[in-house]
């Protein structure tokens, strides 16, 4: 367990082993996300990346996809398709 002394500006410094944990640089924001009547501390990225992963799961699957070089047939198929000469 860390802990972090809160100044009378409500601040407080993130202690350097959960700075390199959740990968957060100077200047970068933090997120707090309510559950189970606590508040977790999570990096913002993070979290839209694994939500995106979460939304897009099976869809891989779904439209045929095994390996990269699916993808890149599908994304050249598109794009010929959005560009027609």
């Amino acid at each position: 367990m860390e802990l972090a002394k809160i100044t009378s500006k409500g601040q407080i410094t993130l202690p350097i082993s959960i700075r390199r944990k959740l990968r957060l640089k100077d200047g970068e924001k933090v997120a707090f996300i309510e559950k189970d009547g606590g508040y977790l501390l999570v990096n913002p990225i993070e979290l839209i990346i694994d939500e995106a992963r979460e939304a897009l799961k099976g869809e891989a699957e779904r439209l045929g996809l095994k390996n990269e070089e699916d993808v890149a047939e599908m994304i050249k198929e598109i794009r010929k398709e959005n560009n027609p000469k």
